[in-house]
């Protein structure tokens, strides 16, 4: 009789365990610029809780290393967002990517805007430091700093403002998204771009979702599957797809190039 007791109270924990966990709320972090788009990322983790079954709630981050810090933990969460963190978050083994948004802007690279009547392969040999770039991007400071030998040295805080700075005066050339640009170029007449060899390459994958390594791995597969089920909560034009870490290669060679270690860098 005992035995029986101490099987059925076994059961019973075990089993207040499993729905302790489903009824803790795993936090799904967005970047800084999603500000403006609380709407959508409610609607993201509300897709993505209804069809795994878990509490997801969103939480957009206000800087970049609070949500580095919440991957540190023994906390399980998730995050949305682009391949500057998504490297730092392999790198330092703090998670696992699931799925990536691929919306036709998937892949982006890094461009350099230059004064028109210029040269910009003049500007990047003999004006290597006057370079601005939006901290933290991989279109932005990882793409100036590889194209300058480490030496761009003008970090601003978007791209608004690296090429506002060249206007200024401030700096001899921004480089900024490639996507940004196509849509805000026209903001700036005056104004040309360049692809820098070896640096502009559309290789950098944006949009990934990624789960801490305090997530299990079976419900990392119930996230990653409710994800692909989701794809219209994402966007109207996205489609969810498998994401492999080794996608990052790219982003991972350019803070090479740059001489920004992954490990170490602090914003």
């Amino acid at each position: 009789m005992k035995k029986r007791v101490g099987l059925l109270l076994l059961l019973v924990f075990v089993s207040m365990t499993g729905l302790s966990f489903a009824a803790d709320p795993l936090t799904c972090w967005f970047s800084p610029g999603w500000k403006t788009k609380a709407i959508q990322a409610k609607a993201i983790t509300q897709a993505l809780s209804e069809k795994s079954g878990l509490a997801i709630r969103p939480r957009i981050a206000k800087s970049y290393p609070e949500v580095l810090s919440a991957f540190s933990t023994n906390k399980p969460n998730l995050v949305y967002v682009g391949s500057f963190v998504q490297s730092i978050i392999v790198a330092r083994k703090l998670g696992t990517p699931l799925v990536q948004n691929t919306n036709g802007k998937e892949m982006y690279s890094g461009i350099l805007i230059y004064p028109a009547g210029q040269d910009p392969f003049a500007i990047l040999k003999n004006n290597p430091a006057k370079i601005a770039f939006a901290i933290g991007a991989s279109s932005g400071e990882s793409s100036a700093k590889a194209a300058t030998k480490g030496k761009a040295s003008i970090g601003v805080a978007n791209h608004g403002a690296a090429v506002n700075a060249v206007k200024a005066g401030k700096a001899k050339a921004a480089v900024v998204k490639n996507w940004w640009w196509a849509g805000n170029g026209a903001k700036f007449p005056g104004m040309k771009s360049f692809d820098v060899p070896g640096v502009s390459v559309k290789k950098n994958p944006d949009n990934v979702l990624t789960a801490s390594k305090a997530v299990p791995a079976d419900v990392a597969e119930k996230i990653k599957a409710a994800a692909l089920a989701s794809s219209a909560a994402f966007g109207s034009n996205s489609v969810m797809v498998p994401f492999e870490s080794s996608k990052l290669a790219f982003s991972l060679g350019l803070m090479q190039q740059g001489g920004i270690d992954p490990l170490t860098y602090t914003w």
